[in-house]
């Protein structure tokens, strides 16, 4: 059928079976459980995705998760549908009673579709089917419910007994809460009992006629709560003195349980409502022994067993079929078998005052400074650094593979300059931090495969190169430069013998051929062509202060001192403590939206290098500008769902490129340790914010070793490989955390 039917999402519970990981702070329908997003952002893709006919879609949710459902709204159609937000949970009678009412007001006697927020279905053009197939049954007046055959008998779901069937529509004899496991067993042996999903599908009309004749004093109260409501842009709100008067009762024991005439609808969709251990055991991705295992988790000769921790390292060994989930703050175990039974934990809490169920700590909470600092060590050190000295080696025609894949596995990609001589940096780096690897024989190996195939006839390094080392494009680019630089400054420091020489011949052809002749910075390419960018420029700082610290030399303090005359009086913005990137030959910005253009990241990056360039030249008054760049990105450039920052904003702070990628994070990291020592607050908790949430988006949800690059604003993976070039942010930020920890290790 193709008319209307008016959607509401149900987003009140609080999904205490699911504690310690649902709190109701934070619930289980804001937790990406099985993947793709929460569990109502996936809700409302599905009620998105009906094929025909017009599909308002509203959200009944607490006042409380605003921020939270705002978040997952983003982004998406609601034809004309939006939020209502309950000051106090009243249960589903008064949400339905709701969702009645806003359906009567704004589109008439119309269908009515209620479905819960917090349950998976994976099959979304059968759910639409199954809707469909109820749709006649409920013109004709019916109340209409949809049941899923059992598979086994399940004490954790409501259940449904049927009668006649005619269309493949069934009569509904009865509704049943949820049973003991003898009388389950009855129930699927009987063949007549359907695990009742708790959907609804109605007109609003007839939904209006059954409160008033079987609960007439919680439509009469909801009505009033309705009527007295405000509304913005945000969504609708009720006063909370009208909506707490709203008696608290379930819509199956207000209205279901008396009801005459229902109809039942088999389900042809694949559904779980995750309300329990054993449930994400059962959906979830599972090793060769059939552990679902999520976080940083060690299990030996464990099997058929959710073990998650979304916290610190947790170990199990010997265990089956158990549930063992680790938060900051609390631990569960139980048999999977008896996972429902984590709700009289709960109430056993809840009765000694105890505000772990209230409660959620951040991902990211700050215990003490340098909390992070065994699980970076350990990512660094035995998971990243011994994959990428290997996996990322092409021992075949040299070099360094430009990606791996999420298996591990080399990608065949053309060869980037700036690719190689970062993953020289890194390894160079991670030798002078203890790493007991190979690095003397990398770094060898990566400057031979450049110098050997990589050079132009000018003395200068080429852009590409293809896979077996031959030229790919010649161009000789500032930033490419800039990059090889940088990375034989620290393979000097690491003592390779050719790393002083070849520097001295990169910096004869940066003054011959790139070095703007107006003595305005560099060009973009050694041909001249191209706009103007400051990224360049931030990277030729770096390599210079770089080649200061690896020989003391006030030469190189010179060169950076020209490029900091250039971030002060064309990149940054005095008005907006912004920092332009593109600009015209006279350094104005760049006509168009290019000009408007701003990068978190390299506000981050800029605020670590100012900082470090006035500790070496005396300079102070550059930590201010630091202070400044790192205060814009914070106030403008940080998606609030994730805490990461965008891609890019305009100067005035409106999103430009919504994706968040790995390498500004790690930025992040470094900037706030370059400020904590500056002058100003002690960043010691921002430092441990920044690490919580570049692990949180971007590294624990990978595959060990690696990560996830590009995220979308919703924190959904959007990387379909692992790029090399991002190897060096990670190093260098999180072996400066360590050394910032040191102390406390």
């Amino acid at each position: 059928m193709t008319d209307r039917i008016v959607s509401f999402v149900m987003s009140g519970g609080v999904g205490s079976r699911l504690w310690p990981l649902s709190r109701e702070d934070n619930p289980k329908q804001f937790h990406d459980l099985s993947g793709d997003g929460s569990m109502l952002a996936k809700t409302l893709r599905r009620l998105a995705a009906r094929s025909g006919g017009e599909t308002p879609i509203f959200l009944i949710a607490s006042e409380r998760h605003a921020e939270r459902v705002h978040a997952d709204l983003a982004g998406l159609d609601l034809a004309g549908g939006g939020p209502l937000f309950e000051p106090t949970g009243r249960n589903t009678a008064a949400a339905v009673a709701l969702a009645t009412l806003r359906t009567l007001s704004e589109f008439g006697d119309s269908l009515v579709l209620v479905v819960p927020s917090d349950h998976e279905i994976s099959t979304v053009g059968q759910f639409w089917q199954s809707i469909e197939a109820g749709a006649d049954a409920a013109r004709a007046g019916r109340l209409v419910v949809f049941g899923i055959k059992p598979t086994q008998p399940e004490t954790g779901y409501g259940y449904i007994e049927v009668a006649a069937e005619s269309g493949g529509i069934f009569d509904v004899s009865r509704f049943v809460e949820k049973p003991d496991l003898a009388t389950a067993e009855s129930y699927v042996k009987a063949g007549s009992f359907y695990w009742n999903t708790g959907i609804f599908l109605f007109h609003a009309g007839a939904m209006r006629d059954a409160f008033i004749a079987f609960q007439p004093d919680i439509w009469q109260a909801t009505e009033a709560a309705y009527k007295a409501a405000t509304s913005d842009l945000s969504g609708l709100y009720m006063p909370l003195e009208l909506y707490e008067a709203i008696p608290s009762n379930s819509i199956d024991y207000a209205v279901m349980e008396r009801a005459k005439d229902i109809a039942m609808v088999p389900a042809g969709f694949r559904w779980n409502d995750l309300g329990s251990w054993q449930s994400l055991l059962d959906v979830g991705p599972a090793d060769d022994q059939g552990n679902v295992i999520v976080g940083d988790v060690v299990a030996i000769d464990c099997e058929n067993s959710y073990i998650r921790s979304d916290g610190s390292l947790l170990s199990a060994i010997g265990m089956k079929d158990v549930a063992i989930v680790s938060t900051i703050d609390a631990t569960f175990i139980a048999p999977v078998s008896h996972s429902q039974h984590v709700k009289k934990i709960v109430e056993q809490l809840e009765k000694s005052g105890r505000l772990e169920t209230r409660f959620t700590p951040a991902h990211d909470r700050v215990i003490e400074s340098g909390a992070w600092r065994r699980r970076v060590h350990h990512w660094l050190f035995q998971e990243t650094l011994p994959l990428w000295s290997t996996s990322g080696v092409d021992e075949r025609h040299g070099g360094f593979h430009e990606a791996l894949g999420f298996d591990g596995s080399p990608l065949i990609k053309p060869k980037r300059m700036r690719t190689q001589a970062r993953q020289v940096y890194a390894f160079a780096v991670a030798s002078a931090r203890g790493w007991d690897g190979p690095a003397d024989r990398l770094i060898a190996h990566g400057i031979d495969f450049m110098a050997g195939k990589g050079r132009t006839d000018r003395g200068g390094w080429v852009r590409t190169l293809n896979v077996d080392g031959s030229v790919a494009d010649a161009t000789e680019d500032a930033y490419d430069h800039s990059c090889v630089l940088l990375a034989l400054a620290h393979a000097h420091m690491s003592g390779n013998p050719d790393a002083l020489r070849l520097g001295e011949e990169t910096f004869a052809f940066l003054d011959a051929h790139l070095e703007d002749s107006r003595m305005t910075g560099f060009l973009e390419t050694s041909d001249g062509e191209g706009e103007r960018r400051s990224n360049p420029h931030m990277h030729l700082l770096e390599a210079f202060l770089a080649w200061h610290q690896a020989t003391g030399e006030r030469a190189h303090l010179r060169r950076a001192a020209r490029i900091i005359d250039l971030f002060r009086s064309h990149f940054f913005d005095p008005e907006s403590w912004t920092l332009g990137e593109y600009f015209d030959a006279e350094w104005k910005p760049a006509a168009g939206d290019k000009g408007l253009w701003t990068e978190p990241g390299h506000h981050f990056e800029w605020a670590s290098l100012l900082v470090d360039f006035a500790e070496r030249s005396g300079q102070a008054e550059l930590r201010g500008f630091a202070r400044k760049l790192y205060a814009s990105a914070i106030a403008s450039g940080l998606n609030r769902a994730t805490g990461l920052a965008y891609g890019a904003v305009s100067r005035q702070g409106l999103p430009l490129d919504l994706a968040s990628r790995s390498w500004p994070q790690a930025e992040a990291v470094k900037a706030a340790i370059a400020l904590n020592g500056s002058g100003g607050p002690d960043l010691k908790p921002e430092i441990e914010a920044r690490v919580g949430r570049l692990f949180r988006w971007h590294i624990d949800p990978a595959p060990l070793g690696l990560w996830i690059d590009r995220i979308d604003e919703r924190g959904r993976s959007l990387a379909s490989d692992v790029p090399a070039s991002i190897f060096y942010h990670l190093v260098c930020a999180l072996t400066q955390y360590l050394d910032g920890t040191a102390e406390r290790s």
